[in-house]
């Protein structure tokens, strides 16, 4: 079983599709998109994704995939 990291649609279109990409390439995590995860305020300031429920967030792409790693590596239990 690998961690899921989910992404709204609208935050994919501000910039967090770089990071889905990114993420899609990686066999050990899997990517879902959604129309709205119902984050609607913090979408509009900031990416983010849900990582197994989590709320994991960026100021930028860059740092969004860095933090979503370091998310799994200290809560994935398998």
């Amino acid at each position: 079983m690998n961690p899921i990291v989910e992404f709204c649609i609208s935050n994919l279109a501000k910039g967090g599709q770089v990071v889905f990409d990114a993420l899609e390439k990686d066999p050990n995590i899997d990517c879902l998109e959604y129309g709205c995860l119902t984050y609607c305020g913090q979408c509009n300031n900031e990416l983010y994704a849900l990582v197994n429920g989590d709320y994991v967030a960026g100021e930028n792409p860059e740092q969004l995939l860095a933090n979503i790693y370091k998310h799994i590596e200290e809560t994935w239990m398998f």
